[in-house]
């Protein structure tokens, strides 16, 4: 019998890379201005990190189904202290952004392998609902961090903030090595790399999980889209103090832990794809009222601010549910499934963030306009997987028929 890892453990675990993500936020116009280079390559540290936890999660996925979750869990997190270290005593651009870098494959190892363990575990439905109470808890870590970032950040330094991931980086290890349980027995004795990364081409066969993936990937690009445009709209153009930055912040994630907790409540009972077309309604309503104050030219931090609240709830209502039903089509492959789809989140998320931080002009229109086509994009991902899906069982039940028919 698997012995169960705590709710408690994985959430922790699975915080550590939005942590790091999210508390460097406020800090990127100080770092400009600290090391002597233009905003735009301060937004590289942001960019690379996202392109490096995506491409670490396609293959952390499929490591941990040959070797375990929990070996692959805790050298992660080794990784993740060892780098934050460099990103504190970074003294150029550079050395800050491969120390970014180093720190995303390592966040990385808690954002795939919480998930596969949930999967591991429950079906469908049910993890769906797991997942939505973890990443409730979860998500208040990065959607407060930028609060704490934006304060460190002001009376300490830019420094403070990777000092505070560290502790909290120490403080998860700790707990992992005595809380962390191997939940994937199941494993492959081959050693050779094709046998280990097999399951990435397996899982990309499925019409349906690319749907759903897709589905979340664009969900988090909207996300990201606002992650890179906010703080340049909120300090550099309305000239507000990085720590109301990092207040605001909090409205968006109240409505995010409303998604995730109707999430946990909800899903079991609703199923996945009702609880994911009631996301998309909210984020197309979100998406609508932030284009819409922009073309009234009513540029504020509430213009920018209350429309997110929306599209946070949209996020949180459907991002637990489209993840559980793109790991559900290969169960047995949930670590490599779970890792195309961080990679798929992540890599979105960098390519929008880079494109709203090229674009970005002296009004919001850059970043509204990328997050309202990722939206749209979004929709039509989830339209597609929900028929691939539906056509599939189609063909099993017309196959099981066939077959009770040869029998008779």
């Amino acid at each position: 019998m698997i012995k169960r890892p705590s709710l408690a453990v994985l959430i922790a675990l699975t915080a550590v890379g939005p942590l790091a993500l999210n508390i460097f936020m406020p800090s990127m116009p100080r770092i400009a201005d600290e090391l002597g280079v233009p905003y735009g390559t301060v937004q590289y540290a942001l960019t690379l990190y996202l392109v490096a936890i995506a491409v670490s999660q396609l293959f952390v996925g499929a490591i941990s189904d040959r070797f375990g979750r929990r070996p692959v869990m805790l050298a992660g997190m080794v990784l993740f202290l060892v780098s934050t270290v460099i990103c504190a005593l970074a003294r150029n651009i550079e050395v800050l952004i491969l120390g970014r870098m180093l720190q995303a494959i390592g966040g990385a190892t808690g954002l795939v392998l919480g998930r596969a363990v949930v999967r591991d575990l429950y079906g469908r439905e049910k993890s769906a609902s797991m997942i939505g109470y973890v990443t409730m808890v979860m998500m208040i870590v990065p959607f407060l961090t930028p609060t704490i970032g934006g304060f460190l950040d002001e009376y300490y330094g830019w420094q403070a903030s990777f000092a505070f991931a560290g502790v909290f980086g120490t403080a998860v290890l700790i707990y992992a090595w005595f809380a962390l349980h191997e939940t994937k027995f199941d494993r492959p004795q081959s050693l050779s790399l094709f046998q280990t990364f097999n399951g990435i081409g397996t899982i990309a066969r499925h019409p349906a999980f690319w749907g759903y993936a897709l589905f979340a990937g664009l969900l988090s690009g909207m996300f990201f889209s606002f992650l890179a445009g906010a703080p340049y709209i909120m300090i550099e153009l309305l000239n507000r103090p990085p720590s109301e930055y990092g207040l605001m912040f909090m409205f968006p994630a109240f409505g995010y832990m409303a998604g995730n907790f109707l999430t946990g409540r909800l899903s079991e009972r609703l199923g996945a794809d009702r609880m994911m077309v009631i996301g998309a309604m909210l984020m197309i309503l979100g998406s609508l009222t932030m284009v819409g104050f922009a073309a009234a030219g009513v540029f504020t931090s509430w213009a920018i601010f209350l429309p997110m609240v929306l599209v946070s709830l949209a996020n949180g209502l459907s991002l637990p549910n489209a993840l559980a039903s793109a790991l559900s089509i290969r169960p047995d492959l949930a670590g490599a499934g779970s890792g195309m789809c961080g990679f798929l989140q992540m890599g979105i998320g960098a390519s929008v963030a880079q494109v709203v931080g090229l674009l970005q002009t002296d009004s919001q229109w850059p970043m509204v306009g990328v997050m309202a086509t990722s939206g749209f994009l979004a929709v039509c991902c989830y339209l597609l997987g929900a028929a691939f899906r539906r056509r599939a069982r189609i063909a099993v039940r017309a196959r099981e028929a066939a077959s009770m028919s040869v029998v008779d």
